[in-house]
């Protein structure tokens, strides 16, 4: 056993102590001041955004099909691709050298931005003048898991807290009676990331996101078992939490004080959360605004394979759009959308470029107009961040790994790190903004490429957090959702 003399003793302590000083001045006061762990915290700097909507297409959409406008592209079809594409690079399927392909669609300047948008996003392009597009973000990821991670806890590997329980430890919830981070999905299946995309990693795990839904009951297991009444369940919580309380004198567990706070959470949500989540309370025009319908429930949410049963009439996305604005209207903090179905590498039924892909945009197009558009003429635009992307691009090669020739229903693109777009709107970003330029092919950016730390770091500042500073002490280290390094930028050219 190490010794250790008294002069070291105190001069560890003291520094414990002063460390511990200087974080609670960093993080302002502790929730478990006010005995509510989501209770609402001060901001680092003045926020541009009090709420976050985060859509993430899942999967990952061809930015040649939708946002990238490349007529030199169209002038290499079906050539092999040039040496440069592919010599020192990895894809996950692409074999040998492939031929270069087209866009499927046409495109068309929209706005007085003059944004290129394809013809598949006809309702978006007329909103296209409130976002600010970036159309150079790339990431070092190119497997679907690894690269969701990335992007939404900072780590390609399980464990960390994701973005939106970064935030809500942060800044807390606005309203006690909801929770802070919410996780709608569409598109049938779960993200390739599972649900450590919304978990709370070393956060305590009363942060970690509460999955919810538009048909049935909102949150499962919330009401209460048969024979048990609303009273019965008050005494119950009341004596489960003064034992509790009592263990956690004992031994000092803060995840006890966690289990607390989510039972009275839960408690107060079986009032709170039906009528929140209700949409058929909205009226018919804001139905028709979003293509809604309350209490829809899709075959594609229980079919095997959701892809060859998608129609482009589905309203499960525009159903989870028009809860996200309820929601951030009744101050929950930061809510995503996961809508899978998005990976067209053209090799089986359910995948295409040219057969699946407008499908799934008729599924978003008029949600994403109709969020936008109620969200702004609510009051609501400027105070709440609207974020759309997936976890990487697709490569301007068409996928030859199981037909080296096009094939109607079966056109599709690998996975492409190098190079895609995604956008955000409201919440102190400039509207009609046109962000980095890629080459005439689409293959590498050659003006302001933006990395996903940069993502993170602009999406906590643009909240009120310093990204630099906002941290949480775990197995010695400071940890950061932008990581140790200062490689994360804060994206000034894109602040309104």
């Amino acid at each position: 056993m190490n010794e250790i003399t008294r002069r070291h003793f105190f001069e560890r302590t003291g520094l414990g102590l002063g460390a511990m000083a200087l974080q609670s001045i960093l993080l302002r006061e502790t929730p478990a001041q006010s005995g509510n762990p989501l209770a609402p915290r001060r901001p680092m700097h003045p926020p541009r955004a009090r709420s976050v909507i985060y859509l993430h297409m899942a999967g990952s959409p061809s930015q040649l099909e939708l946002f990238e406008h490349k007529p030199e592209l169209e002038k290499l079809h079906l050539k092999d691709a040039p040496p440069s594409f592919l010599a020192g690079k990895r894809f996950a399927f692409i074999k040998g050298v492939p031929k270069m392909l087209a866009s499927q669609f046409r495109f068309a300047r929209h706005g007085e931005s003059g944004q290129w948008v394809s013809e598949l996003l006809p309702n978006f392009s007329r909103v296209a003048d409130k976002t600010t597009i970036i159309r150079t973000v790339h990431t070092d990821q190119f497997n679907h898991a690894p690269a969701q991670l990335y992007i939404h806890t900072g780590s390609p590997r399980l464990g960390n807290p994701s973005l939106g329980s970064w935030i809500t430890y942060g800044l807390g919830s606005a309203n006690e009676d909801l929770p802070g981070f919410v996780v709608l999905l569409s598109g049938g299946k779960t993200p390739d990331g599972g649900k450590s995309l919304w978990g709370s990693g070393f956060l305590p795990s009363v942060y970690q996101g509460v999955q919810c839904r538009t048909a049935g009951d909102p949150v499962l297991y919330l009401s209460n078992p048969e024979g048990i009444d609303r009273e019965v369940r008050r005494r119950t919580l009341d004596t489960l939490g003064q034992m509790n309380r009592d263990a956690q004198q004992r031994t000092g567990d803060p995840e006890t004080l966690t289990r607390i706070a989510q039972y009275e959470l839960a408690y107060r949500m079986q009032v709170s959360v039906p009528a929140a989540m209700d949409i058929s309370r909205e009226p018919q025009h804001i139905l028709d605004l979003y293509g809604a319908r309350p209490g829809y429930v899709s075959p594609a949410e229980t079919a095997d394979d959701p892809r060859i049963i998608y129609k482009g009439d589905d309203p499960t996305f525009a159903n989870n759009c028009l809860l996200a604005r309820r929601l951030v209207e009744n101050g929950v903090r930061f809510v995503q959308l996961y809508d899978w179905g998005w990976d067209h590498h053209g090799s089986s039924p359910g995948e295409s470029l040219d057969e699946t892909l407008p499908i799934k945009c008729r599924q978003i197009d008029r949600a994403i107009y109709g969020l936008l558009t109620d969200l702004e003429q609510r009051g609501l635009l400027k105070d709440t961040l609207v974020v759309w992307g997936g976890e990487f691009g697709r490569t301007p090669m068409m996928q030859n790994n199981v037909r080296t020739e096009l094939r109607k229903g079966f056109i599709g693109r690998d996975h492409h790190t190098n190079a895609y777009t995604m956008w955000m709107a409201g919440g102190g970003v400039k509207p009609g903004l046109q962000y980095g330029q890629t080459d005439e092919f689409g293959y590498f950016p050659v003006e302001n490429p933006v990395s996903i730390r940069d993502i993170q770091a602009t999406i906590e500042h643009l909240v009120g957090l310093d990204p630099y500073r906002f941290n949480y002490p775990y197995q010695g280290l400071n940890n950061r959702l932008i990581g140790p390094t200062e490689e994360g930028k804060i994206l000034e050219g894109i602040l309104a």
